[in-house]
């Protein structure tokens, strides 16, 4: 394997091409090139006729469908545009159960009678695609012979040109699904769900005295963690290649004990890399707006502001591929594993959530006086509500081999799900549960007094930042905490869309009810029900430290589960009563729910088959030999010391010591190769082989592990054969 000649020496390892842009270049261009590659709304009322902007706008709301006579003219106008940003080729761009992106090129250019080329692109091109589905995973939805599957037009995400190379190509968001009609993606169940969530949350309002209120609009920000390495050294580590993430490296001295690199001077070559990625960003319309160096060496962040979550969703998924496309011109290579480095932080992806209304209204803000903001106690009873009875569908969207080595292990939530809200807000629900009125109730927001009379007067949150909650209030949003780094960002969108509108659903039923009962107006019977919709879910409050073992006990206690492992989260995706929940909704079918159980299990089963094979292959080829020919020269240094001076105990042990630890490696890897063919025999459920897959190979791979690690410690650092975590850390 090649290593960079010289680790920890910044240009030994950059490309001779890497070159920083021109201060202020960035600043007088990006702005005025924000969503050039777009083919907005915008763009559209400039190129559209008025009528069909009109209703092309409109789709969705109020259940409008579009009209397919529009098509053509779309198409046209979008192929013209395309056209002149360069594209040669058109592609439907989807989002299959993968966790990735999907897309099939077709071009623009067509053979005409005169032995010319001209460019087509009509209605039909737009509206609908159809590609092989057999290769996707399907979960049984679709036997291997039946292929069909087609993709749909989602007008509700702008279209876009995507430039690789010397290539561009326009890019149409849509849907994906089988001949039958099932879902084969992640698109569908979102936009699914945000209808849901919209019916039940602008009938929560009219309901509450807010006529005005057609629809609601779920926004995201998706805050986005990974890790940059030099791209030779990534290269010359198989495990990272190939599986994402380290199966290999024992604690160098130096890691993140000192908590130096987080919010630190951000590196030249590393800037350089953002700013382009930006600009890259920028030209598609995605509103990158933060930057920073994360926690553990080597680690970084980014983070959008808000948008609509169909768009932020798409725009996530953008993120992710830029950042790893741009990373080679840099000579990096952007690592978005959950966990590739074992002792420091993992990579998460901060969902920020919030509602809007058609009039502007933040449904989260709570306002100068939030004992009084009904919309905003009313949304804050249906998060509590969904997490307490169906707690378990959030956990299960964020399973993942890759995402069990973070949750719980003190630098993401744990797998309990629970709601943070702050003192402040504590004291408010309890005084509504406690029926507290006017001055008898805890003042909403104090000020800070720092003692530096030049400052300004501070006001206080009126929450902390809780780190350690997985569904933590930041002021006037929700933060979900639990996603990792690569994880799509529709899965738990879907889980708390769809179980939001339906508690909802469940507390408008109860205030229409009791209404109806008591003579009473529905804004008065809300009134009067709040207090006992606060009591019955509060179990699903918690202000403490979510990683505390006290809270392990109080949360089962509360009856709140502790699904620890995704095998465990996702042996609970067929029960009726999480069926139940997106039948109701119209989010998924049974037949869309088990396969999607049964694609994620087998995920997770073939993903510890890859690294478990990964790390007998290297343990065999590079750690044992490399301790072999270590402990061959130490033998020999032995030999030649004891002829020499007789009995020297020194040489001796150091001998005898590598050959133990070689030892010990040799029987590990015999055991983890048992392991492997054991699971690769199985011949059960999916949920089955998972299970033996976590109980089999993860305890094996250790092991081995284990031993290879301390071997790195002791081995001739010439003969070890991968770069080590000292080597990656201080290369850049």
């Amino acid at each position: 394997m090649t290593r960079c000649p010289t680790p920890g020496k910044n240009a030994s390892c950059a490309p001779e091409n890497t070159r920083s842009p021109q201060p202020g270049a960035a600043e007088q261009t990006m702005p005025e090139a924000f969503g050039e590659d777009v083919f907005s709304f915008r763009l559209m009322r400039e190129r559209l006729p008025k009528e069909v902007f009109e209703r092309l706008r409109n789709i969705g709301r109020g259940g409008r469908g579009w009209a397919p006579y529009d098509a053509d003219v779309v198409a046209s106008s979008m192929k013209d545009w395309a056209l002149s940003r360069g594209a040669s080729h058109y592609t439907h761009w989807f989002q299959p159960m993968t966790g990735l992106t999907a897309e099939k090129h077709d071009s623009f250019w067509v053979p005409a009678a005169d032995d010319r080329v001209i460019s087509e692109f009509s209605g039909k091109h737009l509206v609908k695609g159809e590609s092989d589905a057999s290769s996707f995973p399907s979960g049984g939805l679709r036997s291997t012979f039946e292929a069909r599957g087609y993709t749909a037009w989602d007008p509700t995400s702008p279209a876009f040109v995507l430039r690789h190379g010397g290539t561009v190509t326009l890019c149409i968001p849509t849907v994906y699904y089988s001949h039958t009609g099932e879902s084969l993606d992640r698109k569908t169940p979102l936009l699914r769900s945000l209808a849901a969530l919209s019916a039940q949350a602008s009938r929560m309002m009219r309901l509450i005295g807010f006529g005005d209120c057609e629809a609601v609009t779920a926004q995201v920000g998706a805050e986005q963690e990974y890790f940059l390495v030099d791209r030779r050294l990534y290269e010359a580590r198989p495990d990272l290649v190939m599986s994402g993430r380290t199966l290999f490296g024992a604690r160098p001295p130096k890691g993140q004990q000192m908590d130096g690199h987080f919010f630190a001077a951000i590196p030249q070559r590393i800037l350089a890399y953002m700013n382009d990625v930006e600009t890259r960003l920028f030209a598609l319309g995605v509103p990158a707006h933060t930057r920073h160096n994360e926690s553990a060496p080597c680690q970084y962040e980014m983070a959008p502001i808000f948008e609509p979550a169909n768009v932020a969703i798409d725009h996530n998924m953008l993120i992710m591929e830029i950042l790893s496309r741009a990373a080679g011109d840099h000579g990096l290579a952007c690592l978005l594993h959950e966990k590739p480095f074992q002792g420091v932080n993992g990579s998460g992806k901060h969902n920020n959530w919030s509602l809007v209304d058609n009039t502007g209204r933040n449904l989260l803000d709570p306002g100068p006086e939030p004992r009084s903001n009904l919309p905003f106690l009313m949304v804050l009873a249906a998060v509590f509500r969904a997490l307490h009875l169906h707690g378990p569908i959030w956990r299960i969207c964020v399973v993942g081999a890759g995402n069990d080595h973070r949750l719980g292990a003190n630098e993401a939530p744990p797998a309990i799900m629970s709601a943070y809200v702050g003192g402040d807000l504590e004291e408010i629900i309890d005084g509504i549960i406690s029926g507290c009125h006017g001055g008898d109730c805890p003042p909403a927001s104090r000020h800070v007094d720092l003692g530096v009379s030049a400052l300004p007067n501070l006001t206080k949150d009126s929450s902390d930042r809780n780190r350690t909650s997985p569904m933590a209030f930041t002021g006037n949003k929700f933060e979900f905490r639990a996603l990792g780094g690569p994880q799509s960002v529709s899965t738990i969108n879907i889980a708390i869309n769809t179980t939001v509108a339906q508690a909802l659903s469940d507390l408008c039923d109860e205030i229409e009810q009791y209404a109806a009962q008591k003579g009473l107006a529905t804004r008065e019977a809300a009134d009067e029900l709040l207090p006992e919709f606060f009591q019955r879910h509060r179990a699903a409050l918690f202000n403490g430290d979510n990683y505390s073992a006290e809270w392990v006990e109080e949360a089962a206690r509360r009856g709140l589960p502790n699904l620890r492992d995704s095998v465990e989260a996702l042996a609970l995706y067929d029960r009726p009563e999480i069926i139940a929940v997106f039948e109701r909704q119209k989010v998924l079918s049974r037949p869309e729910i088990l396969a999607r159980q049964h694609i994620l299990l087998e995920d997770y089963s073939g993903r510890l088959l890859i690294e478990a094979n990964l790390t007998l292959r290297l343990g065999r080829t590079m750690m044992l030999p490399a301790a072999l020919t270590w402990q061959e020269r130490l033998g020999q240094a032995a030999l030649t010391a004891r002829e020499a001076l007789g009995e020297n105990e020194p040489e001796l042990a150091a001998y005898r010591d590598i050959r133990a630890l070689s030892a010990s490696l040799s029987r590990a890897l015999k055991e983890l190769e048992g392991a492997i063919q054991s699971v690769e025999a199985v011949n059960a459920s999916p949920l089955e082989k998972a299970a033996q897959a976590r109980d089999c190979l993860l305890p094996m791979m250790a092991a081995v592990r284990a031993q290879a690690d301390q071997l790195e410690t002791v081995v001739d650092a010439s003969l070890w054969p991968l770069p080590t975590y000292g080597d990656i850390f201080w290369s850049i």
